[in-house]
């Protein structure tokens, strides 16, 4: 390690030199001074005398980062779907069923699926899905998280030492979640989720709450929502609209292929948000979104638009239709039912207009 300003100054130089070198075969002209900023923060931790254990946990969790974006990197237009359920969970059991059964109709619709990589839950859905449609994002623990079976050796199975790192790759890469019934850990993913989602750090995505037939499992956790979040006023009536709670596997996959149906994907740019649709919408259908969600829109009008440059790192969007918002950047419980209601008047030949309940 450098002793003097001198040859942190040469270390510095030098590690600059090795990046600029790197950097001449990638693709975006804008990855140079990101990457640069990199570096300086990286010796930015030697000037501040940062401890080495703190210094072992930074370079960990870039290790572990990078690794996932290169696992995940060959699979950038895959719509996947992040299940969450106990590893506790038997082969035997009906939620194990019902998991292995969302995994095979979720490939069957033309999804992926990610897990933890462990068994009970994780294990059944990717055993659904097939190896080919699965990804495990494990974590090493000294008991419980054995590799799933069915990606035992595939290049798209990883183990994180931290859940930080790990997390952030469930949802990242997730284009919705699925719940199914678990211990803290599944609670821990839910909220967190739901959290991301509501407060807009997170793209909009489907949650869907599944359990058995007949089993009341999230519809207690439903109660314990309603009656000490939403009535003390914790929560808002629209943020229930974040997720979706039944017993049924197909209600489930179409509830995410619904979502999907009309809106593809969201984007905020110059403050204002891009909605990129599979299909164009009507002038009337643009009038309705307007008239109905007046709550959390600017008085700038829903209008359609040609991609902005900013989306240029996103080719395979340039040629999808587009509205353009301006969104109050809180409201996103209401956000989602006007994601819902685009899905609706898109798919419908003659759109009407739906009495909404008032926000509270």
């Amino acid at each position: 390690m450098p002793s003097n300003p001198t040859d942190r100054s040469a270390l510095h130089e030098a590690l600059l030199g090795r990046l600029a070198a790197a950097h001449r075969g990638h693709q975006d002209p804008r990855a140079g001074a990101l990457l640069e900023s990199l570096v300086e923060d990286a010796i930015g931790l030697v000037a501040d005398a940062t401890e080495v254990a703190d210094l072992k946990l930074v370079t960990a969790a870039f290790a572990e980062i990078r690794a996932a974006l290169a696992m995940f990197r060959p699979y950038p237009g895959a719509r996947k779907v992040t299940a969450f359920g106990s590893a506790r969970t038997p082969p035997d059991d009906p939620a194990y069923l019902l998991a292995c059964e969302f995994g095979r109709k979720l490939a069957a619709a033309g999804f992926m699926v990610i897990t933890g990589g462990g068994p009970g839950i994780m294990g059944a859905a990717l055993e659904g899905a097939g190896r080919e449609n699965g990804f495990g994002v494990g974590i090493r623990l000294p008991f419980e998280q054995q590799p799933n079976a069915t990606l035992h050796g595939d290049r798209k199975l990883i183990e994180f030492k931290y859940f930080f790192t790990r997390k952030l790759f469930f949802l990242k890469e997730a284009s919705a979640v699925a719940l199914f019934p678990g211990g803290f850990g599944t609670h821990d993913e839910g909220f967190e989720t739901l959290t991301l989602v509501q407060t807009g750090k997170s793209r909009m995505v489907p949650v869907v709450c599944l359990d058995v037939p007949g089993g009341t499992y999230w519809k207690a956790w439903d109660r314990y929502v309603r009656e000490h979040l939403l009535k003390t006023g914790m929560i808002s009536q629209p943020d229930l609209s974040l997720y979706r709670i039944t017993d049924n596997v197909d209600e489930a996959v179409e509830e995410i292929t619904r979502f999907y149906s009309v809106y593809h994907s969201m984007r905020t740019i110059r403050r204002r948000t891009v909605l990129r649709l599979t299909r164009p919408l009507r002038a009337e259908a643009l009038e309705i979104l307007a008239g109905e969600f007046a709550d959390i829109l600017g008085p700038a009008p829903i209008r359609t638009t040609r991609p902005y440059k900013e989306e240029n790192d996103e080719p395979a969007t340039a040629l999808l239709p587009r509205i353009v918002f301006d969104f109050d950047q809180r409201s996103f419980g209401r956000l989602r039912q006007m994601v819902d209601r685009v899905n609706e008047l898109g798919r419908d030949s003659r759109p009407k207009q739906r009495r909404w309940p008032k926000p509270t």
